[in-house]
């Protein structure tokens, strides 16, 4: 059997402690699939004395993480840090100077500056493999660069991010409104230190713009990404959705047209039967779409130690096999630069308005829309007391353009009571 692979684990909080686990669980098992044994030799963390749930004792400490890249005893750099700037960054492009592969999990870094690091590993020859920071344990970017291979992707897209898709059918299951929702998913430790990354959908962007990378032979471009949070769902929005056969989810989506490449992130009505409307709780799917495979849907778990863990270690036993690949599929050189463009594929659209108790109010909602050339599919029209009429509008499909403009005309009505809340539907 070949010499072993030493690791250097950077980062040992739920994810390096996970890899620590199955390294440690499963080590004949790794050698027998990778070919060699595959072993750790060093790890680095913020807090030594940090309680861990698994032990450390036989690996050497390493303060610093850049130290730990440029180890003579260490043939793959493992970061596991996060972050899309500072030890992360500093610490793999240590590594890759040092004549390291690397691995990691940081969708940030990569959606940040990942074009610079894939020119940076040809340069030096080196690897760069990132299958769990794109949708924990479902093999997604394996699936895009090596089975699709052969395909031209159409479109990609998917729940990306398990918090918020909690979110949300808790909200319907328990029937809840967001805020209370909210803190019990951050006294769950499911939110990131800084909330907005998931519920503002930052986290899913940074993983839909690599995806898209990869699937359209672009260039990164998470700025190009048009992004919109799940905080102005209301529980009244997923009730008044289900009535009417749909379910709500915070849904990427990339597709390439003749205006360039869309992107974007945002809460949309799904329908309640299909794949992505069954979606509960946690997990998370990608909806791939290529020109000779059609459509393919990859679930699972999102997040958490098991899930991501287990995709570090499909990277771990893929460069152990010696599989060497570009990192975003082909050579960096050969990524285009694209240009972003605002959806504008036509769509209907789920729109809840609040009208004021006023004759003909009705009317002139129906002349806006008209105007504007949105025609209206369904309407409700929902039970109230003496406020203002809960009134939800399903239209044909339609613009974007055409909704923004409708939105913008209807406060000057001067029938509507509350701010009108539009949502795309997605046909999936």
């Amino acid at each position: 059997m070949s010499a072993p692979l030493r690791l250097g684990i950077a980062g040992l909080g739920t994810v390096g402690i996970g890899v620590v686990k199955i390294m440690q669980n499963h080590a004949d098992l790794l050698a027998m699939r990778a070919g060699r044994p595959v072993t750790i030799t060093a790890v680095s963390a913020r807090d030594q004395m940090k309680n861990r749930d698994a032990d450390i004792s036989a690996y050497a400490w390493v303060d610093d993480p850049v130290d730990l890249a440029t180890r003579d005893d260490v043939d793959v750099y493992v970061e596991l840090i996060g972050g899309d700037n500072g030890p992360a960054r500093a610490s793999i492009e240590a590594a890759l100077r040092a004549g390291k592969d690397v691995i990691t999990a940081n969708k940030a870094l990569l959606a940040m500056h990942g074009h610079q690091l894939a020119e940076m590993a040809e340069e030096t020859g080196r690897l760069i493999r990132f299958e769990a920071a794109v949708a924990g344990g479902i093999p997604v970017i394996k699936t895009l660069t090596e089975s699709l291979a052969g395909n031209a992707i159409t479109r990609v897209m998917g729940v990306m991010n398990g918090t918020c898709n909690y979110i949300l059918t808790r909200m319907e299951s328990a029937g809840l409104p967001y805020e209370d929702v909210f803190e019990e998913a951050r006294k769950l430790g499911y939110l990131e230190a800084d909330p907005t990354l998931d519920v503002g959908g930052i986290d899913a962007s940074h993983k839909l713009a690599i995806l898209a990378s990869i699937g359209f032979g672009t260039r990164v471009s998470f700025e190009g990404v048009e992004i919109e949070g799940i905080e102005r769902v209301s529980i009244d929005d997923i009730r008044r959705a289900r009535d009417m056969g749909y379910r709500i989810k915070l849904l990427g989506i990339a597709q390439i047209t003749a205006r360039g490449l869309e992107q974007r992130m945002s809460p949309c009505l799904v329908p309640a039967d299909s794949p992505l409307g069954q979606l509960e709780g946690g997990t998370n799917m990608v909806v791939l779409e290529g020109d000779s495979v059609g459509q393919i849907v990859l679930r699972g778990a999102g997040a958490g130690e098991g899930p991501t863990a287990s995709a570090v270690l499909s990277d771990i036993v893929e460069i152990a096999r010696g599989v060497r690949l570009p990192v975003f599929g082909q050579p960096a050189a050969s990524l285009r630069t694209p240009t972003s463009a605002r959806t504008a594929v036509p769509a209907a659209y789920y729109l809840r308005l609040s009208l004021l108790d006023k004759p003909g109010a009705l009317a002139k909602v129906a002349s806006v829309l008209g105007d504007a050339g949105i025609s209206i599919h369904r309407m409700r029209q929902y039970d109230h007391e003496d406020g203002p009429a809960p009134v939800l509008i399903v239209t044909h499909k339609t613009t974007p353009e055409a909704i923004d403009h409708a939105i913008e005309i209807l406060p000057r009505t001067g029938v509507i009571a509350a701010e009108p809340v539009e949502l795309r539907i997605e046909e999936v």
